[in-house]
């Protein structure tokens, strides 16, 4: 099967790498790409008052790994990730205590509210990105969870979306599509040229995602668990 892959880089090349290695052929589209703020982590680190972290993305793995040396000195501490992807970043980073998530914001505030009964001085600084979804944030909040949030990095649209999709679809025109973020799907589904897919497969990382499609779109799958293992099963 040809899959269009929608993540940011370098995820999108890690996704097509493992399409490949499962026979089948990637088309590469990138609708955003990450900008790290390495500063705002370095401020926050200094100033905040924080017994744990919280990562709800890669990109915010990616962003901390431009601290290099200045990290030594936190890598003892809890690390709430969201999902298997993540604490495997941030695992590689050197961080010993890593708790993870079901793959969900909300599943993630639900496990931090476990820890939080059994250690009640948790303090969590949530090391976010713009935008984001807020399903965790509202959890931690419903839960009575102390945490605080500092933006480390923010995803922008990349130019001539329209463009590369319309070059994919003259040379090698996709059989399905993976869609990992509501941001995502939004910017695909805006695309002109998304208008003329909906006899794609639509395969989604969770069911919010999925809510988001059309009901033009009918060949719709969700992954059991939010995570690419479960994702890539779908194909």
């Amino acid at each position: 099967m040809r899959i269009l892959v929608t993540r940011p880089q370098p995820a999108a090349e890690k996704t097509a790498a493992r399409l490949r290695v499962l026979g089948h052929e990637p088309l590469v589209l990138p609708l955003t790409k990450g900008i790290s703020e390495p500063d705002a982590v370095r401020e926050a680190l200094l100033q905040e008052r924080f017994t744990a972290l919280a990562l709800t993305s890669a990109q915010a793995v990616h962003t901390l790994a431009l601290l290099a040396g200045d990290l030594a000195p936190y890598l003892d501490i809890p690390v709430f990730c969201v999902g298997a992807a993540t604490a495997n970043a941030a695992g590689l980073l050197g961080f010993r205590k890593i708790i993870t998530g079901p793959g969900t914001g909300e599943g993630l505030a639900e496990r931090i509210a476990v820890e939080l009964a059994a250690d009640p001085k948790l303090r969590i600084l949530y090391l976010a990105g713009d935008p984001r979804s807020p399903e965790f944030e509202a959890g931690l909040h419903r839960l009575a969870v102390d945490f605080r949030v500092t933006q480390i990095y923010r995803m922008v649209p990349l130019d001539n979306a329209e463009h590369r999709l319309q070059s994919i679809l003259t040379k090698t025109p996709p059989d399905a599509v993976l869609l990992y973020s509501s941001e995502t799907a939004h910017r695909f589904l805006n695309l002109p040229s998304a208008d003329d897919l909906t006899d794609l497969r639509y395969l989604c990382l969770s069911s919010a995602i999925a809510s988001i499609l059309p009901a033009t779109i009918r060949n719709v799958a969700v992954a059991a668990t939010s995570d690419e293992d479960s994702l890539l099963r779908l194909l």
